[in-house]
């Protein structure tokens, strides 16, 4: 098995530079939501000159699934690449770094089953579009792209190190409260504000944090808040994040947060319409088991978790489509610096998805997750004890 690990680190020191060149072409190229063409492009071609066999399009049109070896003969891994950028500030979440190092562990895992001398399993590098609020590997888990999977991994960069990743279920709603217009100067009394009705909103929101649980979160913005200063609003739209740790959680603090809605409307007289997403993010359940091989393998190649730790235990509460996969298949996403205190979401943190600097640790994420696949085709019991896990979760089963 070091063996086999030893071949998987040096073939992804062999293609470091074509890592960083396919990295930065991402960085340069930020693409939204399902629009993902020219990442879609240059992660297929490059698969398809590894050896890999490549299907593209695969399911959307902007996903693809690379795949290496045969699950008759053992175990069927998946590295999940993700390549989709924000609006306005580009990869200011690092997905050109999660695509990168997805790509690396398949190069890498790939050299070791070859290797190997006979056939130990399967592995698919799975392009999973749309992680920035689109669903798209909820829409995938739907079209069963991963069925017949047995462990899913993935690594997302940050400012700090982590292992078992705590994120929280989250919904999305859009709020839009209905008036009357009329001019806003000669018959103020003949129109009904939209607008007031948004700002009596999100006051309301505001005040009830106060009796909010400490994990739970509300966060919006007033998307549309009218058309002319002399004009009455006849319509306002609001947008939320709506989070919690758990979907029973997350029930409960909808049902609070809608009464802030209608009785915002009340007392306005406007009607409110909201509408949920229909891709609603699951709570991650991180599997111990998987996440120690991933832990011992990191370690290994010399990286200390203690030395950029997470504020918040063991990392942040944010929210990934992620979340749903772990409910269908064993799964770990682990956190990794990459040289810099900024946070995600900020243009300082996609300044440094872009640096030299994070390439290395990048390259070292790739390593252990390509080492943590070696682990399961060639340790039965490490498979077994992450799918008696998995299937013992409570919360799995609500």
């Amino acid at each position: 098995m070091a063996e086999l690990k030893t071949v998987a680190c040096e073939a992804i020191d062999k293609i470091t530079s074509d890592l960083n060149d396919i990295s930065q072409e991402l960085w340069k190229n930020p693409e939204l939501n399902f629009k993902e063409h020219h990442a879609h492009t240059i992660l297929t071609n490059f698969m398809e000159k590894q050896g890999f066999h490549v299907d593209r399009n695969y399911k959307l049109d902007t996903a693809f699934r690379a795949t290496f070896g045969d699950d008759r003969t053992g175990p069927h891994v998946a590295m999940l690449c993700e390549y989709d950028a924000l609006p306005e500030i580009g990869h200011a979440c690092g997905h050109n770094l999660i695509a990168e190092l997805g790509v690396a562990a398949g190069v890498g895992i790939k050299a070791a089953m070859e290797a190997s001398g006979k056939p130990i399993g399967k592995l698919t590098v799975l392009g999973t579009p749309a992680e920035e609020g689109g669903g798209g590997k909820v829409i995938l888990i739907n079209k069963h792209a991963f069925d017949n999977i047995d462990v899913v991994m993935m690594s997302h960069p940050g400012p700090y190190d982590s292992v078992r990743a705590r994120m929280m279920a989250i919904n999305r709603v859009t709020v839009t409260y209905k008036g009357k217009a009329s001019h806003a100067a000669a018959f103020p009394w003949e129109g009904v504000n939209a607008l007031d009705a948004a700002v009596t909103c999100y006051q309301t929101v505001s005040c009830m944090r106060q009796q909010m649980k400490p994990t739970w979160r509300v966060h919006g913005i007033i998307k549309k808040g009218g058309v002319k200063p002399n004009i009455i609003p006849e319509e306002a739209v609001l947008e939320y994040n709506i989070r919690a740790p758990t979907m029973a959680e997350l029930y409960v603090l909808q049902e609070k947060v809608e009464r802030c809605f209608e009785s915002a409307a009340i007392a306005t007289g406007c009607k409110a319409e909201y509408k949920y997403s229909e891709v609603p993010y699951l709570n991650f359940i991180s599997n111990e088991a998987l996440a120690s091989s991933f832990e011992t393998n990191a370690n290994s190649l010399g990286l200390d978790f203690k030395t950029h730790e997470p504020p918040t235990g063991d990392a942040a509460l944010a929210s990934s489509d992620i979340g749903n996969v772990s409910y269908h298949v064993p799964t770990i996403h682990p956190g990794f610096y990459i040289g810099t205190d900024e946070t995600n979401h900020t243009k300082g943190f996609a300044s440094a998805a872009g640096a030299p600097t994070a390439q290395p640790y990048t390259v070292l994420q790739g390593k252990a997750m390509a080492m943590t696949a070696i682990d399961i085709y060639t340790n039965k019991d490490l498979l077994h004890k992450i799918k008696t896990e998995f299937d013992d979760k409570p919360q799995r089963k609500n």
